[in-house]
């Protein structure tokens, strides 16, 4: 019985996990870069990488940033990504136009970049 219900767990608990790690790495977005301005409406970051919620003109999009390292390697610090704050995104869109989900390459603070991904074109 005890073996039982672990695996229903695993089962369940895989179910659940397996949108968010859909998005980890390249292969749903489009391939192509498009920027992004707007303002930062929240921020969550950390592993496995940083959840902005940016507005742009009144939509708001997901954008993924670097895992703490690739940030503080690119001159960013949490503080950088203080809600309320305009950024300047430049990075690779979902294929799925509807998500408004970008993946961040270049980010610019006061007209300062930062490059999370510098041997990206």
């Amino acid at each position: 019985m005890l073996t039982r219900r672990t695996l229903t767990f695993a089962i369940l608990v895989g179910g659940f996990a397996t949108p968010v790690l859909a998005h980890h790495g390249w292969r749903w977005t489009s391939g192509d870069n498009i920027r992004l301005t707007g303002i930062i409406q929240s921020a969550r970051l950390g592993n496995p990488h940083g959840v902005l919620q940016v507005d742009a003109d009144g939509e708001v999009w997901q954008v993924e940033v670097g895992q703490p390292w690739r940030n503080e390697r690119a001159g960013l610090t949490d503080d950088d990504f203080a809600e309320g704050r305009e950024i300047v995104i430049e990075g690779e869109p979902s294929t799925d136009v509807e998500e408004r989900l970008l993946k961040a390459e270049r980010i610019w603070f006061d007209d300062n970049l930062h490059d999370l991904y510098p041997g990206r074109s």
